[in-house]
């Protein structure tokens, strides 16, 4: 494919792209393929000779469509939002044009400087203290991460690094190992300290945990992966008092910032913590810049080596939402999930399970956990909407997240009737097979 070819190609993907996210909510939500189903539709191995682009083209309707999960469809009420906007789109395909690894400044200088200053935007936006800002001198500062599960890892990992060296410096007669198989680790049954469990969106004490942390010499890192996102707007930012407590955070724009994955925002007060548990200096990495203190390397802030240029995204959407295009997103996705709350808790056939915060409902039959599971899996093989449950404390519950950024009033009232009907069917031969028994 010349330059010419990929003009014409380029604008046709465009073109479907933008047909499939417009015309989504035509589709069926969940696919109806069993497992395996994709080996038999594609050759036994690679073609030897070049295939068309049109060859390539129409096997996507043909054998990827059919068993896509269309997460972005308006009926997709599972797990938690993908974030997904044209902009970002733009941008993703100009990362992919520049096609840079930027494991160091020299490596592609803007890739580095552009990241550094948009978690400034991003810390700012959240009212992050200003310890966590890289600004023009600061000891703190963000970086993209690809999940919120590799940023744990990243923090604890830090964590235990800075203790091994601070151990080793008062009592120099231990080696690593003895001090490494004394080290402990806090957790809860949710893993770390959270705003926004996964199962219920519940929020943990930071302002009680984190002067115990603080005590104790604890490094405290903090997940908000989903709920992280509502911070820009004042009226939810008092469920982030407390953070500053913390030695690290961590929320993903990918989620509900409308920033397709992956991008992860991490924070630390001291990038020096990070940087000395990662810091890898073989000469072919090393460049003239690199004595000025003013350079961030990027490699020395995560696992991987090699990083794509992820910052565009955010600074496409950021520019072109502004503030108050995301705030209005945010707000309008809570009132959904409001209105579905306010649905359920009509039927006095329901239950609400937790406390609506943000964008999830958890709910339930009053019943038993077979009746609720049974009612999932009526609802899930429908495959008009799609939910995913969890357990909270022994209860099985169906989760309702407001995910898809066209979602509107119409949907939210669209899955309720349809969950009612369906749990007035089940009902009904719940109880006569029931009354047999």
């Amino acid at each position: 494919m010349d330059a010419a070819e990929f003009r014409k190609r380029g604008k046709e993907m465009v073109d479907y792209v933008a047909d499939y996210l417009e015309k989504i909510e035509k589709r069926q939500v969940f696919p109806d393929v069993e497992p395996g189903y994709l080996r038999p539709l594609v050759a036994d191995c690679a073609p030897q000779d070049p295939e068309s682009f049109e060859d390539v083209f129409k096997d996507i309707e043909k054998i990827i469509m059919p068993g896509v999960t269309h997460w972005h469809s308006p009926y997709f009420f599972a797990y938690f939002p993908s974030a997904s906007s044209f902009p970002a789109l733009l941008a993703d395909m100009l990362c992919g044009g520049i096609g840079c690894v930027g494991f160091s400044w020299a490596a592609s200088p803007a890739c580095t400087e552009l990241e550094t200053v948009m978690l400034d935007w991003l810390g700012k936006m959240v009212n992050l203290p200003k310890e966590f800002l890289a600004e023009k001198d600061g000891q703190g500062g963000g970086v993209i991460q690809g999940s919120a599960s590799e940023a744990t890892l990243i923090a604890l990992l830090a964590a235990r690094t800075k203790i091994i060296r601070q151990v080793q410096s008062e009592k120099p007669e231990l080696t690593e190992a003895e001090i490494m198989g004394r080290l402990v680790a806090y957790a809860s049954d949710q893993f770390c300290a959270t705003l926004g469990t996964t199962s219920c969106c519940s929020f943990d004490k930071l302002l009680e945990l984190g002067p115990i942390c603080n005590k104790e010499n604890i490094w405290m890192h903090i997940d908000a992966a989903y709920a992280g996102s509502a911070f820009i707007c004042p009226e939810f930012r008092h469920l982030l008092n407390g953070v500053e407590f913390a030695d690290s955070f961590n929320f993903n724009p990918h989620k509900w910032l409308l920033v397709n994955f992956d991008c992860s925002a991490m924070w630390v007060k001291k990038r020096s913590d990070l940087i000395g548990a990662f810091k890898l200096e073989p000469l072919y990495l090393q460049h003239h810049h690199q004595e000025s203190g003013l350079v961030t390397d990027y490699r020395h802030w995560q696992i991987p080596l090699g990083r794509r240029f992820r910052s565009l995204k955010l600074w496409f959407v950021l520019r072109m939402y502004g503030v108050k295009g995301l705030q209005e997103h945010i707000r309008k996705h809570i009132r959904l999930s409001h209105q579905f709350e306010h649905l359920v808790l009509q039927d006095e056939r329901f239950e609400i399970c937790a406390e609506v915060v943000l964008g999830l409902v958890c709910f339930r039959l009053k019943g038993s956990n077979e009746l609720n599971e049974a009612l999932l899996k009526s609802i899930n093989d429908a495959k008009k909407i799609h939910l995913v449950p969890c357990h909270l404390r022994e209860k099985f519950v169906l989760r309702f997240a407001v995910c898809s950024r066209t979602v509107e009033s119409t949907h939210i009232k669209f899955a309720w009737q349809h969950i009612s009907q369906l749990a007035t069917d089940l009902l009904k031969t719940w109880e006569h097979n029931h009354h047999q028994q």
